[in-house]
């Protein structure tokens, strides 16, 4: 479906040339991540891709019980691109490592916010 021109622009295509980890939503944007709980740290890691699809890895220290990891997944992202905690959510994935996370407002903004933040993880990567 075509959006009316009067909508905002599409978020920046990905720096890194492969599949970006992250998409356009109505409400946002959709972020791929792959999830490792039990972790002995909490960490945003690389992104990881299969040449069709790209996830964001993190490691969580919680445990996959009862939606601790994914609680975690969320505070952590929540930090990293200092956003509050209500607007991120876990959209799809809910019991699986690789899940797509719901982060609300404008897109293009947000996706700005995600390319920084995969910049800056490229940069510590030696």
């Amino acid at each position: 479906m075509r959006r009316p021109s009067s909508e905002a622009a599409p978020p920046p295509a990905p720096a890194a040339g492969g599949p970006a980890p992250y998409a356009a939503a109505r409400d946002g944007l959709r972020l791929r991540v792959h999830v490792t709980p039990r972790a002995g740290f909490e960490r945003i890691g690389e992104v990881v891709s299969d040449g069709r699809t790209a996830r964001l890895k993190l490691s969580v220290r919680a445990p996959a019980h009862e939606g601790e990891a994914n609680a975690a997944a969320v505070a952590l992202l929540a930090r990293a691109l200092r956003l509050p905690k209500s607007a991120l959510s876990v959209a799809a994935g809910h019991t699986s490592r690789e899940k797509t996370m719901a982060i609300r407002g404008e897109a293009g903004a947000l996706a700005t916010g995600v390319e920084a933040l995969l910049a800056a993880r490229r940069k510590e990567r030696p």
